[in-house]
């Protein structure tokens, strides 16, 4: 912590750093400088002017429960979030809303979204597919992408390396044997410090491909980051990150700063599409990524914004919805990495 004078001046110019990963394998370089004022065309297939990215977040069945070997019940992300957790107990009220989403709001969206042709990508929890394989099966035909959530919808800050390194095993093989094979993008909400070296670490030594990790939320495009552990090599292969999003996501119904109407959350959705579409239009083409949750828009008084928007990007041209994988493969053709560079 920095030290000041009696008079408030600095007695230092800079704070000590109590940073403890900095300098090792754990330490993934931040860039705040990005793309520039210029920013990057990303070049979208038949000249697209903007990429959208859908993201249901399937996670029902996972979360926290005595049931599942936690000392309490959840208490996020669900219609009475204000309501303290259980300790040592069930909640059936909390369980019982989780439950909606996987009995009725996953198919409502999924209907919505096979509807219009538009492919999505799953954020797949493996232990809630485990239990329910009918979502499963969806999830993998109609073009749509599965990719990794974590195996537990737990926080994983403050587990050991030791711990989360098989937890990530754990749910490779667990999404290899609901879905037919290994997910290639991978996204956590909840990570650790350690978790983006550990499932680049995890995926070398079982020699899966990884194609994609979406734990940031600092640019509009994908970009490249040099991987810590591939300092010396002379065979790096990076990692390619492909942003998610918070503000174009529904957990704003559950926030104290978000919105409590569809009309709210549709008009948000708009705005933010016609102002990248916009830019694309000038030459300088992005993505947008929406994120879903089963038991929020899949409500019928919020779908209804989901429904809305997708209609209203439907009748625009130039516009490429697809999956996260997509355009990952995308980006890696067009752009492959470059130790050091974004592009």
């Amino acid at each position: 912590m920095a030290k000041f004078n009696r008079d408030g001046s600095a007695a230092t110019l800079d704070a000590s750093s109590t940073d403890t990963l900095r300098g090792t394998k754990y330490d993934f370089p931040r860039d705040s400088i990005g793309f520039g004022r210029k920013s990057h065309n990303p070049q979208w297939p038949n000249g697209a002017k903007i990429a959208v990215s859908f993201v249901i977040n399937y996670e029902e069945g996972s979360e926290r429960s005595v049931t599942n070997g936690d000392d309490q019940s959840e208490n996020r992300l669900w219609e009475q979030s204000d309501k303290p957790a259980q300790k040592g107990e069930r909640s059936l009220n909390v369980e019982s809303d989780y439950d909606y989403g996987s009995r009725v709001g996953v198919w409502r969206l999924l209907n919505c979204f096979e509807k219009f042709g538009m492919p999505v990508t799953v954020y797949a929890i493996g232990q809630a597919l485990e239990k329910n394989p009918e979502a499963a099966e969806a999830f993998t035909k109609n073009g749509h992408e599965i990719a990794s959530h974590g195996y537990r919808w737990v926080n994983y800050q403050g587990m050991t390396v030791e711990l989360e390194k098989e937890y990530i095993r754990r749910q490779l093989e667990s999404l290899k044997k609901s879905t037919g094979s290994y997910p290639v993008g991978w996204y956590y909400g909840a990570l650790s410090p350690y978790s983006k070296a550990l499932i680049h670490e995890v995926y070398t030594e079982m020699g899966i491909p990884l194609l994609y990790e979406s734990d940031t939320y600092s640019d509009d495009l994908p970009f490249w980051t040099d991987v810590p552990a591939e300092k010396d090599a002379t065979d790096a292969k990076g990692m390619l990150m492909v942003p998610y999003s918070y503000d174009c996501n529904d957990v704003k119904f559950h926030s104290p700063s978000g919105v409590s109407t569809a009309s709210g959350f549709e008009e948000y959705l708009r705005t933010a599409f016609d102002v990248l579409y916009a830019e694309g239009e000038e030459g300088m083409p992005k993505m947008m990524t929406v994120g879903l949750h089963c038991r929020i828009s899949g409500k019928a008084g919020r779908f209804a914004a989901v429904r809305n928007f997708v209609q209203y990007i439907s009748s625009k041209p130039d516009v490429w919805v697809t999956t996260r994988k997509d355009i990952a493969l995308h980006y890696r053709e067009k752009f492959p990495y470059k130790k050091g560079c974004l592009v």
